[in-house]
């Protein structure tokens, strides 16, 4: 009797991991054909802000808080699924803080665009081994 409580239970585990996994996976496919593009559109085509005047700041934080507000609960699932992901937590750690970087850069256009593109190369890089790991299983 114990032993199909453990399988059902194991059962039911495994399949919410995996949900937890779908989600995670479609959360980071999102993140790199939206945000992921759009910031390199913002940097390239978009508008330059002023980061002294006070009006172009408030439109950017509006703007930008749901992007770092995705960005903040992408490295939260991710930590908390690291065990079963082709990166290290440090890789995490800065891909979001390259995300972070290059949303203020693509409004305020105040870096090189070799190094825009540098932390745009490294965050798809991150992304890709993530997408990829799971396209291949």
């Amino acid at each position: 009797m114990n032993h199909w409580r453990d399988r059902l239970f194991h059962g039911t585990l495994s399949s919410l991991v995996g949900e937890i996994m779908e989600e995670f996976i479609a959360f980071t496919k999102d993140l790199k054909e939206n945000l992921l593009e759009n910031l390199l559109h913002q940097y390239s085509e978009g508008r330059k802000f002023n980061r002294k005047d006070y009006d172009d700041f408030a439109i950017v934080k509006k703007e930008t808080y749901p992007l770092f507000e995705q960005i903040e609960k992408w490295e939260t699932d991710a930590h908390e699924l690291v065990h079963k992901l082709p990166i290290f937590p440090n890789q995490i750690t800065n891909t979001k803080d390259n995300l972070e970087i290059m949303i203020l850069h693509s409004y305020f256009h105040d870096v090189r665009r070799k190094r825009f593109m540098e932390l745009y190369h490294s965050v798809l890089y991150n992304f890709d081994l993530v997408l990829n790991h799971f396209d291949a299983q």
